[in-house]
Formats: structure tokens, sequence, C-alpha cells
């Protein structure tokens, strides 16, 4: 590549032929000895990244930049990484609200590692493969590396011009979408309830009524995807999070929000000591229930809550990395209080 090539701006063709270089070499290291975890994909992929681009006067952190999308920024451009240990091309992606989106980005890609099955790694334009939005907890679009046929094409709009929508027309297209997907389904976790009386599945069940078993399990499943329950008391949303989780994935209506892990009756059932801190006093009455929730929960839920994937055997510990971070009036820490001695 001559000198004076590289003093001009690098083009779209440019950044592709990079990435085919990339996808090529990390095939045939795959296929040797196949990555283990989506970390250690992505850092390899920063790695290899930065030294080919380096002709195009491109730079990259190798320092990955925590709930930013795209997962690697090189100037204009982005890649998004994607990792699975199965034989598939589908994987979930961020969420259609795009609030974490690095704005000095025009081009984003896709380069996924697929370990299953013969390992392989491929790219593809980000709006090329984005083929499905999943609508639960916070819609997230889904991608499909050998996907026909693109969501947004399925929409009738393009990426760019999805992306600029405010949020009220962009779930404006999701529920279109949706519903066609789906006639005669109700979706009402995404629906414009200013024109729909339907708020709630038939069969939601009233969180008060369940048998203290069962009230325990859901409250430590939303516990744990929902750290942001140790916020200061102040807060009015902190229990939103995970009401909405019991309704959206369980069917299960609290009306009183609080109720989950603030009142007396969860708070002190094993003490008639008054005062203190009765978000603490709950959730070390359900540590075992949380244990387990960690160890066999669904790994698309961490990736939906969490924004990412975790091994079940790293989730108490990332749990109180992240509720550390969050209980700021808090006198201790939480990984002082709770889940001492484990993982």
């Amino acid at each position: 590549m001559s000198e004076t090539h590289n003093k001009q701006p690098a083009t779209s063709t440019d950044f592709e032929r990079i990435l085919d270089e990339l996808c090529t070499q990390l095939t045939n290291e795959s296929k040797k000895k196949p990555h283990a975890s989506s970390a250690q994909f992505e850092n390899r992929v920063r790695e290899v990244l930065k030294e080919l681009i380096a002709p195009l006067n491109l730079a990259i952190d190798l320092t990955p930049r925590a709930y930013v999308f795209p997962d690697i920024v090189a100037g204009a451009f982005g890649v998004e990484v994607k990792f699975t240990t199965n034989d598939t091309w589908r994987s979930v992606a961020n969420s259609v609200f795009e609030s974490t989106k690095d704005k000095n980005v025009e081009h984003i890609y896709v380069v996924f590692g697929k370990m299953g099955g013969v390992p392989e790694v491929q790219w593809d334009r980000y709006d090329n493969c984005v083929t499905h939005v999943r609508t639960s907890h916070v819609p997230r679009f889904e991608i499909h590396i050998k996907t026909k046929k693109s969501l947004f094409a399925k929409m009738k709009i393009t990426y760019a011009e999805f992306s600029k929508l405010p949020m009220s027309e962009k779930m404006a297209y999701i529920r279109k979408y949706a519903r066609e997907k789906n006639p005669g389904r109700r979706f009402w976790w995404i629906e414009d309830n200013e024109n729909d009386e339907h708020t709630l599945p038939i069969e939601a069940q009233i969180y008060m009524t369940l048998p203290p078993k069962e009230k325990r399990r859901f409250r430590a499943e939303a516990a744990l995807l929902c750290p942001e329950i140790v916020k200061p008391p102040g807060d009015r949303h902190k229990y939103y999070n995970a009401a909405l989780f019991l309704l959206t994935y369980h069917g299960i209506l609290c009306p009183q929000a609080r109720d989950l892990f603030s009142a007396g009756s969860v708070a002190m059932r094993e003490s008639s000591k008054r005062g203190g801190n009765y978000v603490l006093r709950a959730l070390q009455d359900i540590e075992s229930e949380m244990r387990e929730a960690a160890r066999t929960m669904n790994d698309a839920l961490f990736v939906e809550y969490w924004g990412e994937s975790v091994p079940p055997e790293n989730r108490i510990r990332e749990w109180l990395r992240r509720a550390d971070k969050l209980a700021e009036t808090w006198e201790q820490k939480l990984s002082q209080c709770l889940f001492i001695g484990g993982k």
C-alpha cells in the first residue's frame, strides 16, 4: 500500500477487505484451538484487528468499554463481536433503543465467532444480519449472519433511518412487525396503551397469593437479574425492572413493587426487630435461592438484563460487583454482607 494511499480516508471497501483477512485468520486459529469464552474471543478480535487496520491509519482501544455499542470502534467504523459455543449463526444483539451507541460510528459490522460444529468466524454488515426483534423486558435485536432478509427490509426502512427515529416512532415499527409476525396475538408489553385497554395477560397471577416457596424463588430470580434494587431508598424506580421481569416472564403481577424486597413481610421473616436495612435482610434470607437461580437461569436473560453473557459460576460474583457500585448509601459493601465465601 502506497504512502499516498495511506493518507486517504479509509473507505468501507478498505475496511471490509480487512474484515475478510480478520475472519480468515481467526477461522484458521479457531479450527486449531476453538476459543472457550466470549471475552477471550473479543480480546483476540481486538488484537488482530489492531494490527490489520494500521495501514489504514485507524486505531482501536484494546481496553473493552462496558455497555457501549458497538464493542470495537475504529474511527467511523464499528465492530460488534458475537460468540457462541453452539453450532449456530444466531445471537441476541443490542437494544432497539441504542441508548449506548457511539455517535461517531457510521458503519457497523458484526464479527461472529461460531465455535460449535466446525469452528468458523464470519462478518456481515449489522443492518444486513439483524433478522428479528425480541420483545420482552427490553426489545432487543436478534442477528443471524446467514439471514436471507433483514428485519429492516421486512419493516421497509433502512437501519440508518431507523436509528435516527425517536423512541416512540421506533416502537411503532416494532409493534407493527410483531403483530404481522404473530397475527391474533396481543403484545401488551409493547402496546401503545393510550388506545389499548388490555394491559395484562389473562393468565396473570397476583404475587401475594402465591405459596411462600414460589415467592422466594421468584424474588431470587428478580433480585439476581436486577441488582438496582439496592439503590438508595429515594430512587422510586429501583424495583420497576424486578416487577416487570415477574410480569413479562412469569405472568405474575406485584401491585406494590416494594413488597418484593423492602416490606416488613419479607425483611423480618427470621427476626422481629424493626428498623435497619430491610433490603439487606430480604436478600440474606434468599441467598440459597439466588445461588440456585445463578446456576440454572437461561444465559439469554443475563444478556438481556446485564448486557452480557456470564457463565453460571461467575454470576454471583458479577452480581456483587454490580451491586457494590449501586449501593452508594450503604454502610457496608454488599460483598461484605452477602455470599461470604461463595462465588
